[in-house]
């Protein structure tokens, strides 16, 4: 029998699995879980496949990713549509204006205000992560079904939307 995965197993009972696991077994399995895929997603970075593995950081490839699905905006929209503050947006997007993948320009409305854009090359470059990174995807669910794949998206997809409903609410509070 090969050694137990400790990284992947349920976190330790004190005893033997319950013959009927109960919520705080299911939750603490959960939490557990969520551990791992954290400490995995940071290892890998899920960056993908081929040369263009872990080339683009997590902040780099959710900025433009964003400009790309939303299109131009200022600083203050892009910090709430991500749920940061505007300083660690502008400080983030410094070295992507550097390398040429975003350009700022003056709002068309107010010249004093800037507005980032996806610059081409911006856009090519994060082309190429996503499809490595969907090369990724799919060998790590190689042997899923279609409806799992879909079903792993949904439940994954609800569970970023309540961590992030209770993230603003929590901001919301602090603020008041």
């Amino acid at each position: 029998m090969p050694p137990q995965d400790m990284t992947t197993a349920s976190p330790p009972s004190g005893g033997a699995a319950p013959e009927n696991p109960g919520p705080d077994h299911v939750l603490d399995t959960l939490q557990h879980q969520v551990a791992v895929f954290a400490r995995r997603a940071e290892q890998t970075r899920l960056g993908g496949v081929g040369q263009v593995r872990n080339s683009m950081d997590r902040a780099a490839y959710l900025l433009l990713n964003r400009l790309d699905l939303e299109g131009p905006m200022g600083v203050k929209a892009l910090a709430a549509g991500m749920g940061i503050d505007s300083s660690t947006v502008t400080r983030q997007v410094a070295p992507l204006v550097d390398t040429g993948f975003v350009k700022r320009t003056s709002h068309p409305e107010d010249g004093r205000a800037v507005v980032l854009q996806l610059s081409p090359r911006g856009q090519a470059r994060l082309d190429e992560v996503r499809e490595s990174r969907r090369e990724l995807m799919s060998q790590v669910t190689d042997g899923w079904t279609e409806e799992e794949r879909h079903t792993f998206c949904a439940l994954l997809t609800r569970f970023n939307a309540a961590l992030a409903a209770r993230q603003a609410a929590h901001q919301t509070a602090s603020a008041n």
